[in-house]
């Protein structure tokens, strides 16, 4: 546990102080752009940008974790996946470019083709990097792994700068020199912007790929075999996290309005999204730890380190959930004014991305028994899930129903996980605990939502609310959190 919350908060605060960057440069965008519906083109190109991305690693990272403390030679895992990485990736942008055109069409009149190229290259420098940065997880190297991280969100908003504020200030003065620029272009300077910043970290992980190159292709077979079905689960999770930002213009019955109520839904899901860097956090330090203890230790060791890494993640994400709707009062000025009608979504998202970190969490089943189609069969059913509610509700109720899409499909995948994951590899969750955690929350939330319903003093709203979630704090520390056993302080928690 001590191991696995080190790195989680190594990666964790790489993590959310990555994400709080690229929050702000978000929020920004809505400031710099000319109009709403192109932070709806934003929203929609980087959707499909995070589709291609599991596409494209077809679920090879998970794959190295497994045979790579599975087999004598790490090394020729890491070799072997990385090879077979940058040879489909490259494929992929050659046929990608030589149908520039007839690609970008098929995505709508605002998907140009120059538009289309720039997400290509962002796409594969991305991917390619996948697999080392995967090497670093896997060699206990998240200190280089959050530099990276780190300074490629820090570049792209160094260029974001430079092209929205530096640029044209410098051409009052060089005007020959910056005849090229254009403010008009806000969405061609966002794409270069994270082209650049992907090029320049690619370029600083090539000293990982300086390796003996070794191929096995039975090993490969195995790994493709053991990956394809997360494949499939990563096509579906994705699309389950995505797809409402990817079918919204389809759908929604004013084409004309589409767009700009993607982006009014777009940047009211940033508000959510503490959630989802918390649950990427503890990912990227949970799937080493499941498949090292899997390896080193007794099976009741593991059962019971499990057990308690999904109770502390229930907890610190029940936490997390009161923390930002407490202070929604304050949060809510980081974007603009004519965003703030869609605020109404960010409880519903934020508990919807719990459940899926949760299902996660549940998830380790199949992949440490090698029973990886089950997690393809679950992501299925709850794209199947997440797809109906979209086509139902959307022509009715707009960007609502792509909120409550998130919460269902991600509540009934955990679930379906959580009774398979018992029946196929029994783990002793504390269901008492997560029970009463979550009833607390359900109550303080309720009394927070009262608190907005008739106080209309915002200092004394925030006041009610901090007590709120000191309250759930308190009944944390003194019923769970190790807190209690610590020296000099633990005796105010016994």
């Amino acid at each position: 546990m001590k191991t696995l919350a080190k790195e989680t908060a190594i990666y964790g605060v790489s993590s959310i102080f990555g994400k709080l960057l690229s929050w702000f440069l978000g929020l920004y965008w809505a400031f710099e752009l000319k109009t709403i519906a192109e932070m709806g083109v934003i929203t929609y190109s980087y959707a499909w940008i995070a589709l291609f991305q599991v596409i494209l690693t077809y679920g090879m990272e998970t794959g190295f974790f497994r045979f790579a403390n599975r087999e004598e030679e790490p090394l020729k895992v890491y070799s072997t996946a990385l090879i077979s990485i940058i040879s489909s990736t490259l494929l992929f942008a050659v046929l990608a470019i030589s149908f520039l055109e007839p690609i970008a069409s098929s995505f709508g009149p605002s998907m140009k083709p120059r538009y289309a190229f720039m997400l290509i290259l962002i796409l594969m420098l991305d991917v390619l990097g996948a697999i080392p940065f995967a090497f670093l997880r896997f060699s206990k190297r998240p200190l280089k792994f959050a530099f990276l991280k780190l300074l490629n969100v820090i570049l792209i908003i160094t260029f974001n700068l430079f092209f929205f504020k530096l640029a044209p200030w410098l051409r009052n003065f060089y005007p020959d020199l910056f005849a090229w620029y254009d403010i008009s272009n806000g969405i061609d300077y966002i794409l270069f912007s994270n082209l650049l910043a992907s090029a320049i970290q690619f370029i600083l992980l090539t000293p990982h790929m300086r390796i003996k190159f070794q191929f096995d292709g039975a090993l490969l077979k195995k790994m493709l075999r053991y990956s394809y079905p997360l494949l499939i689960l990563g096509i579906a999770g994705v699309l389950n996290q995505s797809a409402d930002k990817m079918v919204f213009t389809w759908l929604y019955p004013n084409p004309a309005e589409a767009e700009t109520q993607l982006g009014i839904y777009g940047q009211s899901f940033k508000i959510a999204i503490i959630m989802v860097m918390f649950t990427q956090a503890f990912r990227y330090a949970f799937e080493p730890f499941i498949f090292a203890r899997d390896r080193e230790e007794s099976s009741s060791s593991n059962l019971k380190s499990y057990a308690d890494a999904s109770k502390y993640f229930l907890i610190l994400g029940l936490l997390i959930f009161l923390v930002t709707l407490g202070y929604l009062d304050i949060i809510k000025y980081l974007i603009p004014r004519n965003y703030h009608e869609g605020l109404k979504v960010v409880p519903i998202v934020m508990m919807g991305e719990l459940f899926f970190g949760l299902y996660f969490n549940l998830s380790l089943w199949y992949k440490l028994t090698d029973k990886t189609k089950w997690g393809a069969y679950m992501s299925l059913f709850g794209l199947v899930i997440t797809l109906t509610i979209l086509i139902v509700f959307i022509p009715h109720y707009g960007y609502m129903a792509c909120a409550w899409a998130s919460f269902f499909a991600n509540l009934s995948m955990m679930v379906l996980s959580y009774f398979l994951g018992q029946k196929h590899y029994p783990i002793p969750y504390n269901l008492k605990t997560a029970l009463n955690f979550v009833l607390l929350t359900i109550l303080l939330g309720g009394v927070m939502y009262l608190n907005f319903s008739f106080t209309s003093n915002v200092f004394i709203r925030i006041a009610l609310n901090t007590v709120i979630v000191l309250t759930y704090l308190f009944v944390t520390i003194k019923k769970e959190l190790p807190l209690r056993e610590l020296p000099v302080i633990g005796k105010y928690f016994k």
